[in-house]
C-alpha cells in the first residue's frame, strides 16, 4: 500500500497516510466465504499476491502486487493465471476490475492477458479504468 501511496500522491507517503489509505479500502473482505487472496512465493521470499472478491456469478480482482525485486520474472502474469482458474473453480464466467491511470504497468499486463476495458462499473475514488475478462 505505501508504493500506491507514494504513487498517487508522487512524493512520499506522510506519516499515518497508509494507514489511513487502508482503512479507506479495506481488504478484511478476501477470505471465504467473499474472497480469497493468494500469495506469491519466490524460494522463500513473499513475492506479490492478488485478491478475488466474489459478485454474483463474477469476480472482482484487487490487491494485485509484485515487490519491486521479483518484477520482470512473470510474477503477474503467474498470479493473474491462478486466480483466473480460481474464479473460474468457484464458477464465476467473469473477471472484473479497476485501476488508477498511473498505473500503467498494470494496465499493460492486464491487456497483454485479454483483458478488455470496459465502461464503468464501480465509483471507487481511484477507479479511473475499468477491465473485464471473460472466463468461458
Amino acid at each position: 500500500m505505501t508504493e500506491m501511496v507514494v504513487r498517487y500522491h508522487r512524493r512520499p507517503a506522510l506519516p499515518g497516510e497508509v494507514d489511513a489509505a487502508l482503512a479507506e479500502l479495506p481488504s478484511d473482505d478476501l477470505t471465504a466465504p467473499s474472497g480469497l487472496l493468494l500469495l506469491a512465493h519466490h524460494g522463500d521470499a513473499l513475492a506479490g499476491c492478488a485478491g478475488l472478491r466474489w459478485q454474483p456469478g463474477w469476480a472482482e480482482l484487487t490487491r494485485v502486487f509484485v515487490r519491486p525485486e521479483h518484477r520482470g520474472a512473470g510474477g503477474g502474469s503467474a498470479l493473474l493465471a491462478a486466480v483466473e482458474e480460481r474464479a473460474r473453480a468457484a464458477g464465476a464466467d467473469r473477471i472484473r476490475l479497476d485501476t488508477r491511470n498511473d498505473l500503467v504497468e498494470a494496465r499493460a499486463l492486464y491487456a497483454r492477458h485479454d483483458y478488455l476495458e470496459i465502461p464503468a462499473y464501480s465509483q471507487g475514488p481511484y477507479a479511473e479504468h475499468w477491465f473485464e475478462k471473460r472466463l468461458r
